[in-house]
């Protein structure tokens, strides 16, 4: 009996190296031979037959593939410390921690986007799909602001996070962030939130949003699209003053060309311009009849905006018939 547990527990620390060596080989050979310029670094899925078959994972852009049981251990060790790994986040929900400004982008007259560096090139930020962060600053009397923010990257884009920033003109955090240069730290606590988004959650899902309400919006559809087993569809109400202030519109446009069965956008503004060919004035109970999902058991609305549009946007979907769990308001 002593020299089988012996023989046993000899065969389970074996069996223990191997598996640190090869996921340790697969961690080093993802960070070492990842392209330069793939949009993430997650695991994107896994395919494994029985014994024998074929087995693939793919991360970002490599590939593995094998036909013996022993390499189909191989694979299951990427999977899980690869996964393990990436979901080890940067932020910390009691205390604030400060990011670097590594890059600010121009894209209009009072909007930028910001890039800060996490502490490693294969650092995650660890925000769950469609929740956000507080950011602290300086007003212009130079005392201490807090605004919730949504990053428009997702925790597949590793090293970094970005927030793209309208400044308004009397803008406490505004001012902040217009002040903010290259070089300069942003302090950053989180996650927070109430959303809890799991793949294929709802059939569809229809989005009610509102100048920089687009943010969040934003997030939850691309981690949707960058997934191919998440089938969601998503119908993308967007209503903006002017033209000029339509956030992430190139984004969004690719997104819609990209995948046009699982995603469409209707853009709605104030004054538009001359020519114009989307919807005009405020988003209406006929607009989103005809553009989001109709009420049923396995939708849900999402709405994100100023408040006078989301109270406007709550009284058009109860008159339309959707009951309080289809929708949410972030």
């Amino acid at each position: 009996m002593e020299v089988l547990q012996s023989h046993r527990a000899e065969m389970i620390s074996i069996a223990v190296a191997l598996v640190a060596i090869l996921g340790g080989s697969a961690y080093y050979y993802y960070l070492t031979k990842k392209p330069k310029g793939s949009h993430g670094g997650r695991l994107a899925w896994v395919q494994q037959g029985q014994m024998g078959m074929t087995s693939r994972v793919t991360l970002g852009d490599a590939e593995f593939k094998a036909k013996d049981k022993g390499v189909m251990l191989h694979s299951i060790c990427i999977f899980s410390i690869i996964d393990v790994c990436h979901n080890i986040g940067c932020l910390d929900p009691e205390n604030f921690k400060e990011f670097k400004l590594v890059k600010r982008t121009e894209l209009s007259h009072n909007v930028a986007k910001f890039r800060f560096s996490l502490p490693t090139p294969t650092s995650v930020l660890g925000l769950p799909i469609g929740q956000h962060m507080s950011c602290r600053g300086k007003d212009n009397l130079g005392d201490d602001v807090i605004k919730p923010y949504t990053p428009t990257t997702l925790d597949s884009d590793i090293g970094f996070f970005e927030l793209v920033i309208k400044m308004y003109p009397q803008g406490r955090m505004s001012h902040h962030f217009r002040e903010m240069r290259e070089g300069d730290y942003l302090a950053v606590k989180g996650p927070k939130g109430r959303f809890k988004y799991q793949p294929n959650q709802v059939r569809a899902f229809g989005m009610l949003a509102g100048g920089t309400g687009i943010t969040p919006m934003f997030q939850v559809t691309s981690a949707i699209l960058e997934n191919p087993n998440d089938k969601t569809i998503i119908h993308l109400i967007y209503a903006n003053v002017t033209d000029e202030d339509i956030l992430l519109k190139e984004e969004l446009d690719n997104l819609a060309s990209s995948f046009p069965n699982r995603f469409s956008v209707y853009y709605v503004l104030n004054q538009p311009p001359e020519g114009w060919n989307g919807g005009v004035g405020f988003v209406t109970k006929e607009m989103i009849q005809t553009f989001c999902p109709a009420p049923a058991p396995d939708i849900q609305i999402l709405r994100c905006g100023p408040p006078p549009m989301n109270k406007a946007m709550a009284a058009n979907l109860d008159n339309l018939g959707y009951a309080p769990q289809m929708q949410f308001q972030f």
